[in-house]
């Protein structure tokens, strides 16, 4: 028997340590808990958390959960509670509670088979493939092919860094569309984005090469320099298993409710009155 007591007196102090790191005031018997703090930021930003907000926040927080206390004393004395339009307003709000709750339950009670997971990426493979991709830069010069059969010229001898660091600079001070103040840089693409003559040669490059020749298309004369390619790619599955789980379970979720809908009216007795146009 005394080392029970003993038990529950270890239990019931460990207990009380927790609750006092917790703690963080009291106003008039109340207790202003990290979990009250953390719930009152979360409101305002769900990405962010009483734990992770700097010192001064943190005290600017409490100071106004403190405030929020006394305003519910206030409200209380005033007999707020004994209002009709609380009272509206407070069934209103229990009944989207009760709504969100079961919903909740509901979804949470949703589960997706790892059979069901597995069968949808493999019917579903093009989701998660990707297909041949490069990253290239161009100079483009619109009505002066003359100019960009320089350009190549001037880039002709030069291979590597010095080829890519010339070909930068040169789209800054030549190039006259859009992207040359970025050195020219397309970023990575695939195969049809770019119009037809661009996307032919493009492709067709070996990387870190320019084109030989200007490249014409509808906006003029391209010069092209391939920076980098990437293979067609399939995404492992167990990179994208979670999203599918939860994908399917939001779709799975949906048609419960709508099977609940149904079978709800069905057995409901509904009067829809007529609405006056």
């Amino acid at each position: 028997m005394k080392i029970v007591k003993n038990t529950l007196l270890v239990l019931a102090l460990g207990a009380s340590t927790i609750n006092a790191a917790d703690l963080l005031a009291t106003v008039n018997g109340t207790k202003v808990t990290t979990e009250d703090a953390d719930r009152f930021v979360r409101a305002a930003n769900p990405q962010q958390s009483f734990e992770t907000a700097s010192d001064k926040d943190k005290a600017i927080i409490v100071e106004r959960l403190v405030e929020r206390v006394l305003f519910i004393e206030a409200a209380k004395k005033a007999g707020v509670e004994n209002n009709p339009d609380y009272i509206k307003t407070l069934d209103r709000a229990k009944n989207e509670l009760l709504i969100n709750q079961w919903m909740k339950n509901q979804y949470d009670s949703t589960v997706i088979s790892a059979s069901e997971s597995k069968e949808y990426y493999e019917k579903n493979l093009k989701q998660f493939s990707k297909s041949e991709q490069v990253r290239a830069r161009h100079i483009l010069l619109k009505d002066d092919e003359a100019g960009a059969k320089e350009i190549i010229s001037q880039l002709s001898a030069l291979s590597g860094d010095k080829l890519k660091e010339k070909f930068i600079e040169l789209a800054k001070s030549k190039s006259e569309g859009p992207t040359g103040p970025k050195g020219g840089d397309l970023g990575f693409f695939g195969k049809g984005q770019m119009v037809a003559p661009f996307d032919k040669v493009v492709f067709a490059l070996t990387k870190g090469k320019v084109t030989t020749e200007p490249v014409k298309t509808q906006f003029g004369y391209h010069v092209i320099y391939l920076e980098d390619k990437k293979s067609a790619s399939t995404t492992p599955y167990e990179d994208v298993k979670a999203q599918i789980v939860e994908n399917l379970k939001q779709m799975q979720f949906r048609e419960m409710l709508t099977k609940s809908a149904k079978e709800m009216k069905s057995k409901a007795e509904i009067v829809i009155e007529k609405v006056k146009k």
